[in-house]
């Protein structure tokens, strides 16, 4: 079946335009009714002040928006305490649950409801011949995983997922465990996310990351925010939006839809403002592209600064593009080649509002292009963020305070996971140094990504499927191939802490391994342990959790990795049982292994912890050329089809990535209600739909076939015609699996050819 996510409404659903400032009021009445429902008046409020602080904190399991380095003591957001307070729940999913309810009953239950059941207590494993989950020792939980490895005729045939939750030590081992083994698949949620973001990067500027720190946030006198729903998505951003505006810098939104961050915001730690009611613009200019349109927007502004050097030879930094580039003379000419009737046609935007944004750039000395999803899940996803860097490097904003590229991270630590060896394709250099400093012989060929674990699972080529953290069955594309996927397996291995679809959605064979969450307390023998993170601006920090486990089964997730390691590696030299009893240790062979974390665990105990060095921000490009080079790559046809629309996925305000905490969105003025999809008044004319009517939406591949979701809701917003957008993951079933970038391989979930038409029958 398909997946059926939130809760069921109580009431009808409404919908009404919000214009209230983002966070404020609205945000501490959501928190004060999270605290409510959840029973942690006390260590709810305990846990807001000690979250995101270097001494003695924990690091926020939501987003990845670096700490506050002024010392702030509220450096939290309204998803970062929901975040929490759902983790710290007082309800159990226990043996008992477990013994109560068959795992065919769980998969009629909602999204909501399967989470809603609390902590994960114990190990258990699925019985075939009574459909139910039935507790197992942690001991036999992992010779399962042991034996399920060790037979395998090929090493590739098992795949090692990653969420952007699991700390860095965790990861380090994780890989180390999987390389041991033989195999780079390690899939992760980057795969999904940013990976374009990184080899756009990467190929530019010769470092998969962005060059800036919160400090350049707060230096710079132009900030471009593009594909950012920074109020649900990043939060804490409002607060530098904010202090920027107070200072007159410039700040333009790029989005198809108008989100609240992009108008103004009282941060809730202020509290004359709260007291007062007193917002603050988050904006200067708003445009809204259509659904991807940003490159060609992108291009424009290059264009404008190109076509204004020649009258006003400052709007160009000739001297850093002599100096720093290559190939500028050829982007160049691809910007004048380039006519200003096709920009505007495919961004969707007049050279008018192109122009407004190009003279923001030209009249600001130090510029930050920040970007998110909404630039990365698109065929062209690479060339866009390629884009960002030629407007940059035009004028010198790259390597200099205030100035650079700025990727939004989503999760808490998934730039960490991939620094730390998360990745299917790594680097040879990567590889030497993982083998001196732990002895092994590490695999050298390519693994499998995300999408491509999907096909290998399907196929039967993976029988082993292990993930650390995250929602899978939801968090995939194509829903009915992942599900299809995911029961082809012998076994599937689920680390979590709370229950979700991915364990009702299994393998032949199936374990649950609970574990530790980021707020509760690590013990083993040598005391009390700190994990690390890594923030989207790469500061590595330590985190150290303040509660009592919610249940004395529950192991730490460096535990859990060791435990299978050890039993699918009984002849490993690797120290395992050494490195979980004091993880000072695991971090002395990651400073050994990883370029950037040399003396890790004394800088890592720094106020704020310590930077990993960008090259780049010290104008050193380790690209082909030692320079950083610019991209003249076509514009891409983006103008939908007649009778076609472009369809963007999303998340609601009350929901963290696959976890939905209410049918609510307040921020798009909805309750109630998540089936339904935002679209363009007149196109809604067009097609006979009124407002609020049911419609039946059917996507298109790239192959041809069809996917289709019935009984929709269509809501009128103000959204560039030609385009729509819905809530994942209940509309990742219209992404086929075979619709990814071929320029990053990510899944195209912002750019879904879809048709829509009134319900059947209604």
């Amino acid at each position: 079946m398909e997946p059926r996510v939130g809760p069921a409404p109580d009431a009808a659903p409404q919908v009404r335009p919000y214009h209230h400032p983002a966070a404020g009021w609205g945000a501490a009445k959501s928190v004060t009714r999270v605290l409510v429902e959840e029973r942690e008046l006390v260590d709810g409020p305990r846990a807001i002040m000690r979250m995101n602080h270097e001494n003695g904190g924990f690091d926020c399991p939501g987003c990845a928006w670096p700490d506050d380095t002024k010392g702030l003591r509220l450096d939290i957001c309204e998803n970062g305490i929901k975040h929490v307070t759902w983790e710290m729940t007082r309800k159990r999913v226990d043996r008992a649950f477990f013994a109560a309810h068959s795992v065919t009953e769980l998969a009629g239950w909602s999204d909501y409801d399967l989470e809603n059941q609390g902590r994960l207590t114990e190990p258990m494993a699925y019985d075939p011949e009574s459909d139910h989950y039935v507790p197992i020792s942690w001991k036999e939980a992992f010779e399962v995983v042991g034996a399920a490895l060790r037979g395998l005729d090929d090493p590739n045939r098992a795949s090692f997922y990653t969420s952007g939750r699991l700390g860095n030590e965790a990861t380090f081992l994780y890989q180390l465990m999987a390389r041991e083994l033989g195999t780079n698949n390690l899939p992760d949620c980057s795969n999904m996310c940013h990976e374009a973001s990184g080899r756009a990067l990467q190929a530019a500027l010769g470092t998969g990351k962005g060059t800036v720190d919160l400090k350049d946030w707060e230096s710079a006198d132009a900030l471009f925010i593009l594909g950012v729903n920074a109020a649900s998505n990043a939060p804490r951003m409002l607060t530098a939006l904010a202090e920027a505006e107070r200072r007159g810098a410039q700040i333009v939104h790029v989005n198809p839809l108008v989100e609240a961050a992009a108008t103004r915001t009282i941060v809730p730690h202020e509290f004359l403002d709260m007291a007062l009611f007193k917002s603050t613009r988050t904006s200067t200019l708003n445009l809204q592209p259509r659904i991807g349109g940003d490159m060609a927007l992108l291009r424009g502004m290059a264009k404008a600064v190109l076509e204004q050097s020649a009258s006003d030879p400052k709007a160009l930094d000739a001297t850093f593009v002599e100096r720093h580039t290559a190939g500028f003379e050829e982007y160049r000419a691809l910007c004048a080649a380039t006519p200003w009737e096709e920009l505007e046609r495919q961004s969707g935007l007049s050279r008018a509002d192109i122009l407004r944004a190009a003279r923001v750039y030209t009249e600001a000395d130090r510029s930050i292009v920040s970007w998110c999803l909404g630039l990365t899940q698109h065929e062209h996803g690479v060339d866009t963020v390629r884009e960002i860097v030629n407007l940059l490097l035009l004028r010198g904003n790259v390597g200099r305070e205030g100035a650079g590229p700025s990727p939004v991270r989503g999760h808490s630590n998934v730039q960490g996971n991939r620094t730390c060896g998360i990745d299917h394709r790594p680097t040879e250099a990567f590889l030497d140094r993982l083998a001196d400093a732990c002895g092994i012989d590490p695999p050298r060929e390519h693994g499998l990504d995300t999408v491509r674990t999907i096909q290998a699972m399907r196929d039967g080529e993976v029988k082993v499927f292990v993930a650390m953290g995250g929602n899978f069955a939801l968090a995939a594309p194509d829903t009915a191939a992942t599900y299809a996927a995911l029961r082809s397996c012998d076994l599937t291995v689920q680390v979590s802490t709370k229950l979700n679809r991915s364990h009702v959605v299994h393998g032949r064979a199936a374990l649950i391994l609970p574990c530790l969450g980021r707020t509760e307390k690590d013990h083993q023998r040598k005391g009390v342990q700190r994990t690390s993170v890594e923030d989207s601006m790469s500061m590595v920090h330590l985190s150290l959790g303040m509660k009592r486990p919610a249940s004395p089964h529950l192991l730490s997730e460096p535990a859990i990795v060791a435990g299978m390691a050890r039993a699918a590696l009984p002849d490993s030299e690797t120290p395992w049982d050494w490195y979980i009893e004091d993880y000072d240790r695991i971090r002395d062979t990651m400073a050994v292994a990883l370029d950037g974390f040399e003396d890790f665990n004394r800088r890592v105990r720094l106020p704020l912890g310590f930077r990993i060095k960008q090259p780049a921000r010290e104008l050193v490009f380790l690209t082909p050329s030692g320079r950083a080079e610019f991209s003249t790559a076509a514009l891409p046809d983006v103008v939908p089809e007649p009778g076609t629309l472009a369809l963007g996925t999303m998340r609601s305000h009350d929901q963290w990535n696959t976890t939905i905490y209410s049918d609510d969105d307040r921020y798009r003025g909805v309750k109630n209600l998540r089936t339904l999809v935002f679209m363009n008044r007149a196109d809604m004319l067009e097609r006979g739909i009124a407002d609020m009517g049911a419609v039946d939406i059917t996507s298109t591949a790239k192959d041809g076939s069809h996917r289709y979701l019935k009984g929709y809701t269509a809501v009128p917003y103000d959204i560039p015609r030609g385009c729509a957008a819905g809530y994942m993951p209940e509309m990742n079933v219209l992404c086929a699996l075979g619709d990814y970038s071929t320029q990053s391989d990510q899944p195209i979930m912002k750019h879904v050819k879809v048709t829509i038409v009134p319900a059947a029958g209604g």
